[in-house]
């Protein structure tokens, strides 16, 4: 029943902390009008524009006559969409700004309920003036969970610290197509790597006390073509085992707070419509308790490009009953027509109570309905960007540039004179993605600094080697024909010892860039003249070092078999220019790993490497899909040896490398452990990344080649040596059978011990023994790994 009286300003039995959520949140439930639960459900965009689409897809689908403030605060408001990622605002004056907006809520209400506030954190808190971080694939080609922790960590402090409660991170897609935009923002090509470091920033972030949002659930990196919104083909199997496998890994050891449904839709279906994903796989069966949010206007798609609702009414009713709790990022669908509609009995109003339920859930374990709730932010200067989150961004910058390959140049110490050429080698937004402010909203305000220091490439190579002799022409621009450039570059580079070629991606969304949200490539070309400029620079005889700065991989084959070295780098933030000039000139050893293969063809429909046997080179087809660099690909300055790679079983070694592995017999319920030792053989200390890898010979259903079961990095002083222990349970050999079952089938396996997925150290038969035991959301989903301390030299 509805109370129509105000309660009085004193504690209520709602704002009792010492009394249970549920009992908290039931009370308000029973006593709160059909508006006031609505208004719990939506997000408003204070300040965004309706006149374009530059932060948001169909952004001008606002209002162009949005409703008064006063009027959506008078019943409440379930959440504040972006009040520092919409336009620059200093981040002392954001905070006392947002603190007074959510005083203005609860007083307006009369349950003195404030907003949750959320925010874009990809790539770094989204607002001008905070730390600009790497993006999501190299966190992927670092191989470095708990450095992505330490990160994200960070990040949910400086968003904490003005307001803010909800980060709309991390991105749990994986990679199947390099030609989609968004690519750059997701962590790599395979599950158990975008699991495991999603997983890795979920906690982060939460400990930091700010929600996490996994995001997009789920298909939407495998759009058809790689265009962006666009309809998925897959079958059960691949959603299964590749799609939906990071989620489910984030769900159970990350624990995260909210879920975003995606904008995409598989055989018809679209995810803010699907039950069966949002509810009962979701919520039933992996025991998720948290929110599902929409995608920025996901639920008004329904009607608008799925076509699966006739009106917005319905659209929120679909949306409601498939398991969406909260429309973002503004008041539509879920406001007068969701109202209406239950009014006239269109909606059952137990849709909208189970979804106030949660969001109110959630306010409360935030403090958000406590008595004593203060939005004002902590006396001292909040300051985003400061010397902890840049020595972070630093570190995982170093620890993502890729050395492809390398005939001996470099590292560069010792050269004379460097021509630095190309038009990304000065260029500071070349390090950073789309979802980073000043490429993300920034560059939308040219009256507005950019905020934070970015050295470029070029910046960080004189700073570092004050007495080389530098010349720096840049060729060409990143998108267009114009080559009047290449002649000076050609000339700079034929009068000096070596030529730095930095070539890539601007980020940018919905056509503005070469790479972001909205930029779709038709090929894995270069963009513009790119390729041409490195072609005549090539011509000169002069070593090239080709830098890649990019936010997906591209098809340089012709161009990296005539360099003297490859460099790539994804977008490696604010000071991901001088990760790369450390790396040049040997600083510091490379020791990322690509997160995606490079492709070997600009205009072959790209393949990842996690593919079935008749997805590789064959007899039947003149396209060799093969990837010129595989995804786990990267070199160092120091070589590593492998030795005494073994299967033990029962505390007993039954398995060395090349053995036929008869003894080696793991119950279809156990596990097996693999062990290595690791040596570093060079002049100077590196970091191997060991992987290890499962090819499954014969199944019931066709399974990819090799897939990735786990890794680690392994630190080592020049000469010494460590032991690398993987603990494989069986259920890491699970996949999903036609009839949807997940099961573990016994047979022969073999365990390959990897540089790459294509660059086996040692490969280790193994045979699951048993009956075929069906497995499910309880499964063991990680493989725990254990690094030995330094063993000396050998």
């Amino acid at each position: 029943m509805t109370e129509e009286h105000a309660p009085t300003l004193t504690a209520q039995p709602w704002q009792d902390p010492e009394r249970s959520h549920d009992e908290r949140v039931a009370y308000l439930v029973e006593r709160m009008t059909l508006a006031e639960k609505a208004s719990q459900l939506v997000g408003l965009w204070v300040g965004a524009d309706a006149g374009n689409g530059d932060v948001a897809p169909y952004q001008s689908d606002l209002s162009s006559d949005p409703p008064q403030w006063t009027e959506v605060i008078a019943d409440g408001l379930g959440q504040l969409t972006r009040p520092f990622g919409t336009a620059p605002v200093e981040p002392a004056v954001g905070a006392l700004g947002l603190a007074r907006s959510q005083r203005e809520i609860v007083a307006a209400n009369r349950w003195r309920i404030p907003a949750l506030v959320h925010e874009e954190c990809l790539a770094g808190f989204a607002a001008w003036k905070a730390t600009a971080y790497p993006i999501p694939l190299s966190w992927g080609a670092s191989f470095d969970p708990k450095l992505v922790t330490e990160m994200a960590r960070r990040i949910g402090a400086s968003m904490r610290s003005v307001g803010v409660h909800q980060g709309l991170a991390p991105v749990l897609d994986v990679t199947r197509d390099y030609r989609w935009g968004r690519t750059e923002e997701t962590i790599g090509e395979d599950p158990y790597l975008v699991g495991t470091i999603g997983a890795a920033y979920v906690r982060g972030l939460q400990e930091a006390g700010v929600i996490a949002t996994l995001k997009h659930f789920a298909g939407y990196s495998a759009s058809r073509a790689g265009r962006n919104h666009a309809p998925v083909s897959m079958g059960r199997s691949e959603l299964a085992d590749v799609v939906l496998a990071p989620f489910e890994m984030a769900v159970r050891e990350g624990r995260p707070g909210s879920v975003m449904a995606a904008y995409t839709e598989i055989d018809g279906m679209p995810s803010h419509a699907d039950p069966d994903l949002l509810t009962r796989l979701l919520r039933e069966t992996w025991g998720f308790d948290g929110t599902v949010v929409a995608d920025y206007f996901g639920v008004h798609f329904l009607r608008m490009l799925h076509g699966v609702a006739g009106s917005e009414a319905e659209a929120a009713g679909l949306a409601l009953t498939a398991g969406v709790d909260v429309e973002l990022p503004t008041v539509h669908c879920y406001g007068t027509p969701l109202i209406d509609a239950v009014e006239r009995g269109e909606i059952d109003e137990e849709l909208l109570d189970t979804a106030v339920r949660r969001v109110l859930a959630q306010k409360a374990a935030l403090g958000l309905l406590d008595a004593d709730y203060d939005p004002e932010p902590a006396p001292s200067e909040q300051a985003l960007d400061d010397e902890t989150g840049r020595d972070i961004a630093l570190r995982l910058a170093r620890e993502a540039v890729v050395l492809i390959d390398n005939d001996g140049v470099l590292p560069l110490a010792g050269h004379g004179s460097m021509a630095v050429l190309g038009p990304l080698a000065d260029e500071a937004m070349a390090m950073l993605g789309c979802y980073s402010f000043p490429a993300h909203v920034g560059v939308h305000h040219p009256e507005s600094e950019v905020g934070i220091e970015i050295p470029t490439v070029l910046g960080a190579l004189r700073e570092l080697s004050p007495d080389a002799e530098i010349t720096h022409v840049p060729g060409c621009a990143v998108t267009g024909d114009d080559t009047s450039g290449f002649a000076a570059a050609v000339e700079a580079a034929a009068a000096s010892d070596v030529a730095i070629v930095t070539v890539g991606d601007r980020a940018g969304l919905f056509g503005r860039g070469t790479s972001g949200e909205g930029c779709d490539a038709t090929d894995l070309r270069l963009p513009g003249v790119q390729t041409e400029l490195v072609d005549a620079v090539l011509e000169t005889g002069t070593p090239v070092v080709l830098v890649l700065l990019t936010g997906r991989p591209y098809a340089v084959g012709a161009l990296s078999r005539r360099a003297a070295a490859t460099i790539q780098a994804f977008f490696p933030g604010q000071l991901g220019g001088r990760a790369v000039a450390e790396v040049l000139l040997g600083d510091v050893n490379p020791s990322g790993r690509l997160p995606v293969s490079i492709p070997r063809h600009e205009g072959a429909q790209p393949g990842t490497y996690l593919t079935q046997r008749l997805g590789t080179r064959t007899d039947v087809s003149n396209v060799d899909p093969t990837p010129l660099y595989a995804f786990g690909h990267g070199r160092s300055y120091t070589s590593f040896g492998w030795d005494s790679a073994s299967v033990v079983v029962g505390g007993r070694p039954v398995s060395g490398d090349g053995e036929a592995g008869a003894e080696c017999e793991v119950p279809v319920d156990g596990e097996a452990v693999v062990e290595v030792t690791i040596r570093n053989t060079g002049d100077r200390a590196g970091t191997e990344v060991v992987q290890l890898y499962l090819h499954d010979p014969v199944a019931t259903v066709t399974r990819p080649v090799v897939r990735l079961l786990a890794y680690a990095r392994v630190p080592l002083e020049a000469g010494r040596s460590r032991s690398v222990r993987f603990t494989v349970p069986a259920d890491a050999a699970s996949f999903t059978r036609r009839d949807g079952r997940r099961v573990v089938e016994p047979g022969d396996l073999e365990l390959r011990l990897s540089r790459s997925a294509d660059d086996v150290q040692a490969v280790l038969p193994v045979r699951l023994v048993g009956d075929l035991r069906t497995v499910d959301h309880t499964r063991r989903l990680t493989v725990p790994v254990e690094i030995g301390s330094d063993a000396g030299r050998p």
